[in-house]
């Protein structure tokens, strides 16, 4: 794996670990948050079932004391259960008061916790079950709760459906006498109380409410999650896009360094060579005059030194050209002037070859710039469009103003760049030709970004190459 690649992995993995730490936390904060309002729903509900069976307690002690008891002492004298005209009042006097209250059973426990009255006749009489609730309610007199459930409170989240009887509340209330009806103070203890309260119905609302509850709470932990992973693998995305930009700058200017230094070098030679190269050049060009004069059979021969010559300085020049770029002269430039000096520069070539170039410019195209430069930069770029038609062909120069920018677009009808080429043509000293020297376009990218103009290579849509430049129009630059 090479560094690259394990820098842009490292965030990726940070990514991951943070994004499950993140929904691990919400969902155990929301869980939590869940299990305390379900709780605290669950205890509101047992509290007011308490205090409502604390009312259903004290009625029916006070109903079945002046109801039954009272009267019975009145009429009897005393109170015997095994009379079934007393027993009758009494059960009449239990079943109207607990009427419509869902009460299961009802159980009257006298001191020695046998099971004097009951709503099920079967255990009347028989020794009650002892327990620490009835204890409480005999020695120490004051009432409590006991509440049964058939069901695990998970289990109740789980099934949908709870037949009746599954949560039920015992009520365990010491009977006392009544000395008076006004509220005075109590009498001695004659028995407990105990009946049972099927409170499934009330208890499956709560059951319901916790559900809403959790479902909310993994709902929500869910959507945070959504979000934040969004937020994060945008964030991830954005940072890898800007690692390879990084990575990309720092290629770029690794090959500019070398460039430069490649450039230094070539400078350093061309420019040795430039003086003997111009020596020979006007040299040959003289003794080309004085054999033609002489008739002389050697003229062909330095006609070729004297052509090779000329060649060999154009490529000095370019060396030196793309090597120590001037500072451009900013001034105002009209564009099409540049371009019709560069089509009337080459129509001796171009008329030679076939080829023509055709003007479609608005007039008024001006930017800030250097006219001799831009005049190189646009000469490259005709050139090269006459050297790839390699023949008869046309070549289309045109522009406009489009919005705050100039806009110029070259483009001939030949075969166009190859698709694997396109992204290296900028590049110094790419060449497809066998005696290219890669600096043609290389020159004018250096050209056209010291006018803060940017330029794009592609095919048109008919085939051809097209090259795009865009200048910013109006900007002010300082020389």
């Amino acid at each position: 794996m090479t560094p690259a690649s394990e820098s842009r992995s490292m965030p990726l993995q940070f990514v991951k670990v943070l994004s499950w730490s993140i929904l691990f936390l919400i969902l155990v904060f929301n869980l939590g948050f869940s299990f305390f309002v379900s709780n605290y729903a669950e205890s509101t509900l047992l509290e007011k079932q308490k205090e409502f069976s604390l009312l259903l307690a004290e009625n029916l002690s006070h109903q079945i004391y002046t109801r039954f008891t009272l009267p019975t002492l009145v009429g009897y004298g005393r109170i015997r259960l095994r009379n079934e005209e007393q027993a009758t009042r009494l059960d009449q006097t239990v079943r109207t008061t607990i009427h419509s209250f869902r009460v299961e059973e009802v159980r009257i426990y006298s001191l020695d916790q046998t099971i004097s009255y009951s709503t099920t006749k079967d255990i009347v009489g028989t020794k009650g079950e002892g327990n620490e609730y009835l204890d409480v309610a005999l020695q120490d007199q004051v009432y409590s709760f006991d509440l049964h459930s058939r069901i695990s409170r998970l289990g109740a989240l789980l099934h949908f459906n709870m037949p009746p009887g599954t949560m039920k509340l015992r009520t365990y209330y010491p009977l006392r006498s009544e000395e008076n009806l006004s509220g005075g103070p109590t009498g001695h203890l004659m028995g407990v109380l105990e009946f049972t309260q099927d409170i499934t119905h009330e208890y499956v609302k709560v059951v319901n409410f916790e559900r809403l509850v959790v479902a909310s709470a993994l709902l929500t932990s869910l959507l945070l999650f959504y979000v934040i992973m969004t937020v994060l693998r945008r964030t991830e995305r954005l940072n890898a896009i800007r690692m390879e930009e990084k990575e990309r700058l720092e290629r770029e200017l690794m090959q500019q360094e070398k460039l430069a230094g490649m450039g230094r070098m070539v400078a350093g030679v061309a420019h040795e060579i430039r003086n003997p190269l111009g020596i020979i050049r006007s040299t040959s060009e003289h003794l080309i005059k004085k054999a033609k004069k002489e008739g002389n059979s050697q003229s062909r021969l330095l006609e070729a030194i004297h052509e090779e010559s000329e060649r060999l300085s154009k490529v000095v020049t370019d060396f030196l050209d793309y090597a120590r770029p001037k500072q451009p002269h900013m001034r105002e430039v009209d564009l099409g002037r540049v371009v019709e000096q560069v089509s009337v520069f080459l129509e001796h070539e171009c008329s030679a070859k076939g080829v023509v170039i055709q003007s479609d410019l608005q007039p008024g195209l001006t930017v800030h710039g250097d006219k001799d430069q831009l005049y190189r930069a646009f000469y490259n770029i005709v050139s090269n469009s006459i050297q790839a038609l390699d023949g008869a062909g046309n070549i289309t120069i045109s522009g406009a103003h489009e919005l705050d920018v100039v806009h110029l677009i070259f483009m001939d009808d030949g075969p166009g760049f190859a698709s694997e080429h396109i992204d290296k043509l900028k590049d110094p000293f790419f060449t497809t030709k066998e005696t290219g020297t890669g600096l043609g376009l290389a020159i004018v990218g250096s050209i056209l970004e010291g006018h803060g103009a940017q330029w794009t290579l592609s095919c048109g849509l008919d085939g051809g190459a097209r090259v795009d430049v865009i200048f910013p129009a109006g900007e002010t630059r300082s020389d």
